[in-house]
């Protein structure tokens, strides 16, 4: 025993020294342009590796080249190439594999070799961190390469090759790191979309990863590469493109196979992210992909209201697009959720007219109201909400409001009362004009807007736009047209109201003063026998 010990010492000491003289030829040959003497001495060391065991020292010095990134060369790359072949060769020779039927010595090089093959991953998966992208990509070809001989070769369980071997550790930098979001799209496009295996295990790292506390880094790199994954399995095909051997059917590899496990694992890594501190832009990108990407891949939807409810109570365009995902739900999933139209009608404010949102918000209002089967007193809220909140709205808002209230009169029959209904007269005054619609009140179904009248829009036929006045006479007029198509209105703003305006051929000319005043500020003398101007007849401007 001894004796081995003293052996053992003398290896590593051997080892060492070769190391040393590796990181002195580097030194050497960087000084120096002549690239082809590098690659040539890198495929002497690997075509003396596999000539005899003795050389396998000499893998020490391709592990320096590989670590040691050049500036104005790529003998690290071809370094990582030349050892990747190397342990590729090695594992199909069964060299790196353990047997108890092995020599002490036998079992001492294994363990060595083994030692350098986790060196030489360690080694990909720092570059795999780095920020030269083509040294990434070689590094993620080369890692999912092993992982395929490791399959072959290695005798791994499917637990152990995709959770807790080179494919967890290519998740891990690539979740973790702030420089790898070119390569993980490009991991996504070459592996993740084509392969069930790879998007499988993907979810099921993600989902192991994010059990806990997670770095907005972490959050945002997990969230791209799950946002690039679009494709979902179909179990009529069986999921037969696998990366790796394809699991038997036993109930251990079932998993692959099955739809319901394989939506297990997407809801696991998603619930994993929303439960994270997201931050705005994160969350509202996860509102954009809720209806269409999240949502029909969950197998238990009810884990989405507290996020969505919470996404809600943010206010301002993420309340909109939270209620965007409950509407899906509801229509699609069956979700109970009585409480929808309450928090819709509670989004009509003073604001929603002047909002930069307001194209979406009433995209979105034509399709939560686009139902004929709504009661009528609650289309009538709406209606009358929106009708009093156009009397200080904007034109460019009114122009919207007006062709939306014709389709939902069109299409509610019961709520075309609200627009020749007269005013009853108050008990209190018999000279004041009562409206009972309540406008303070949150519940739409207690606002007895279906009592009320739409004077709001009649007012607006003397609105001091011309457009605006033009396009609330509609609702005076019969209902021939069936409907308005609201995407013509929603586009429209100041600056489009004025362009055509400016834009109109003149018939008459305009009126213009044909007298210029001497003075609009101040009184005019007694003597010139002029009015004074309405400002200084108003004001006081000493």
């Amino acid at each position: 025993m001894p004796a081995s010990l003293d052996t053992l010492r003398a290896e590593k000491q051997r080892r060492q020294d070769l190391e040393v003289v590796a990181r002195k030829r580097i030194k050497t040959t960087a000084g120096s342009n002549n690239i082809c003497d590098r690659e040539s001495e890198i495929l002497l060391l690997e075509g003396k590796i596999f000539e005899s065991r003795q050389n396998y020292n000499d893998i020490n010095i391709l592990l320096v080249y590989a670590q040691e990134a050049g500036v104005d060369n790529e003998a690290d790359v071809f370094a990582a190439v030349a050892l990747c072949r190397v342990f590729s060769r090695l594992m199909a020779a069964g060299n790196l594999t353990k047997s108890k039927d092995l020599s002490e010595n036998e079992s001492t090089i294994v363990r060595w070799l083994l030692e350098k093959y986790k060196g030489f991953r360690a080694i990909l998966i720092q570059h795999l961190r780095g920020n030269d992208t083509s040294r990434q990509n070689v590094a993620l070809t080369l890692l999912m390469r092993l992982l395929k001989e490791e399959d072959k070769y290695l005798n791994l369980s499917g637990h152990e090759l995709w959770c807790s071997s080179i494919f967890a550790e290519v998740i891990e930098a690539l979740v973790t790191s702030s420089t790898a979001k070119m390569v993980g799209n490009t991991f996504v496009g070459q592996y993740a979309e084509k392969y069930d295996d790879v998007r499988y295990y993907l979810f099921a790292n993600i989902g192991d990863m994010f059990s806990g506390e997670a770095s907005e880094t972490q959050v945002h790199s997990a969230l791209s590469m799950l946002a690039a994954v679009h494709q979902t399995p179909d179990e009529a095909k069986g999921f037969p493109n696998c990366f790796l051997t394809p699991p038997s059917k036993t109930k251990k590899g079932q998993g692959l196979y099955s739809r319901a496990a394989y939506m297990k694992q997407i809801q696991r890594a998603w619930m994993g992210i929303i439960r994270q501190k997201l931050a705005k832009t994160q969350r509202k990108r996860i509102l954009e992909m809720m209806s269409a990407q999240i949502a029909p891949s969950f197998l238990k939807i009810e884990l989405l209201l507290d996020f969505l409810t919470d996404s809600f109570n943010v206010g301002g365009s993420t309340s909109l697009m939270a209620l965007s995902g409950l509407f899906y739900l509801i229509q699609h999933k069956n979700l109970d959720y009585p409480q929808f139209y309450l928090k819709l009608y509670s989004l009509l404010d003073d604001n929603i007219l002047h909002s930069k949102h307001r194209s979406r918000f009433f995209r979105l209002l034509d399709t939560f109201l686009g139902s004929t089967h709504l009661p009528g007193a609650l289309v009538a809220s709406f209606i009358k909400r929106l009708s009093r909140l156009c009397l200080y709205a904007p034109p460019s808002g009114v122009v919207v409001v007006v062709p939306w209230i014709y389709n939902l009169l069109k299409g509610h029959p019961t709520c075309t009362l609200m627009i020749h209904r007269t005013p009853e007269l108050s008990e209190r005054d018999e000279h004041e004009q009562w409206d009972p619609f309540r406008m303070e009140e949150a519940d739409p179904m207690e606002t007895d807007a279906i009592e009320s009248s739409l004077w709001e829009i009649e007012t607006l036929q003397s609105h001091y736009h011309p457009n605006v006045a033009t396009i609330a006479k509609i609702i005076a007029e019969q209902f021939t047209k069936h409907a308005y198509n609201i995407e013509d209105f929603l586009d429209h703003s100041y600056a489009t109201m004025l362009d055509a305006e400016l834009s109109k051929d003149i018939k008459k000319a305009p009126e213009i003063e044909y007298d210029i005043p001497k003075k609009i500020f101040s009184k005019h003398d007694t003597d010139s026998c002029k009015d004074d101007s309405l400002l200084v007849r108003l004001w006081d401007f000493k």
